[in-house]
């Protein structure tokens, strides 16, 4: 077998993995790089131009660096992806009008399957994306585990996945959490994020805002679990409410949920709203409420608009994203305007990335002969591991 580090090496993001038998060429991950503003399309022939020269694409989550270029191959190759990771893919692209894959193959945990002579067993572990997944490849007698991105700290534990991963030759791991700022840092848990965030709003009876990510699962019912607490209405837009809707269960969602609702911040929307008879609520009910209240940069307008009876005054925001977004100006701009109207800004963050530990636990399960570091900007940290090959400075590497 070869493995072939098309991008993703010595970079966070982007990824294009190409595995390769004698038969047979798949693909792990095709991700847009993080930096381009605009999706930049890589000259990679046979898989985006030309004659399709592979059998196969397997996208490990929905974020954009992992899936941001799949509409952009060739359209006789299939591409494969978790049930609810389309799911929550499709209804945000949709909800935002961007192009989406239509009908990828779709797998569901630990269910093999074969892409000509490999074999794909995908094991659900956890993400701050909703169905994510490593992949275990076995061909010719190797077996490679391809970790996507993954951590220890959310609401899934991390023994049982470990317990079901067999030793392997190959080991392709993202690092993403080993740049020098983060070395020696533990993250967080989502319980003890929310435990914190009960504390903090301890004695507060005002409303509180949560700026994060809609598609981020966890987070999303870490925050509810705080409102719970603290006796608040739990308030999702349109966009979000349509996520939780679509993965239903005991996912906090304005269809099966009393104390959850939806509000509107786009007249375009309110198609949406009118399916939700029972739990929408309007600016007049919102601002009579206690609540807690998801947002995102892009509702500055919707909340500018709120009635002069109505004060920010006391209020948090917690801020639950990568700090990062600080620096962008829409962000800049949002922040000011919250702090300005009197908003407490407090971040309550965890990420949704491995840490030291994590990956000190992975590698003794697996026992890889080789680490290929992918999705990190400091690879030279795996050399710790010195009864394994560390693999960081070329692309091509036959087992």
């Amino acid at each position: 077998m070869e493995i072939n580090i098309i991008r993703g090496q010595n970079q966070i993001g982007g990824s294009i993995i190409e595995i390769s038998s004698k038969n047979i060429k798949i693909i792990l991950d095709i991700g847009s790089n993080l930096e381009d503003k605009e999706i930049v399309v890589p000259e990679i022939d046979g898989l985006f131009k030309g004659k399709a020269k592979y059998d196969g694409v397997l996208i490990s989550h929905y974020h954009g660096d992992h899936i941001g270029l799949a509409t952009r191959i060739l359209p006789e190759i299939p591409i494969y992806m978790g049930e609810k990771s389309y799911e929550i893919y499709k209804v945000s692209n949709k909800y935002m009008g961007k192009e989406y894959l239509k009908e990828p193959k779709t797998f569901k945990p630990e269910e093999e399957f074969l892409i000509g002579d490999i074999k794909i067993i995908p094991y659900l572990c956890d993400h701050s994306a909703f169905d994510s997944y490593m992949f275990l490849l076995n061909c010719e007698g190797k077996k490679i585990l391809y970790t996507g991105d993954f951590r220890s700290n959310g609401r899934k534990s991390f023994e049982p996945l470990l317990r079901k991963l067999p030793k392997v030759d190959v080991l392709i791991t993202e690092g993403t959490n080993l740049s020098n700022d983060k070395i020696g840092k533990i993250n967080l848990t989502e319980k003890e994020l929310e435990k914190k965030g009960i504390e903090l709003l301890e004695g507060n009876d005002r409303p509180v805002f949560v700026l994060m990510a809609a598609t981020n699962i966890d987070r999303l019912v870490t925050f509810y679990k705080i409102a719970n607490a603290t006796k608040r209405l739990f308030l999702l837009d349109t966009y979000a409410g349509l996520i939780t809707d679509t993965i239903g269960g005991n996912i906090p969602n304005p269809r099966t949920f009393s104390n959850v609702r939806m509000f509107l911040t786009n007249q375009n929307k309110y198609k949406i709203l009118e399916n939700y008879p029972k739990n929408k609520i309007g600016r007049k009910g919102i601002v009579n409420s206690n609540f807690m209240m998801c947002i995102r940069s892009s509702m500055k307008q919707y909340l500018e608009k709120y009635p002069e009876e109505f004060s920010f005054e006391g209020c948090v925001l917690f801020y639950s994203m990568w700090e990062g977004y600080k620096k962008q100006e829409n962000m800049k701009e949002f922040l000011k305007f919250m702090e300005e109207k009197g908003a407490k800004i407090i971040s309550l963050h965890t990420s949704g990335h491995a840490d030291e530990k994590d990956f000190d636990k992975l590698i003794k399960k697996v026992e890889p002969k080789i680490i290929i570091p992918v999705h990190t900007e400091n690879s030279e940290w795996f050399k710790r591991y010195e009864h394994c090959e560390i693999i960081c400075d070329k692309n091509i590497i036959k087992i």
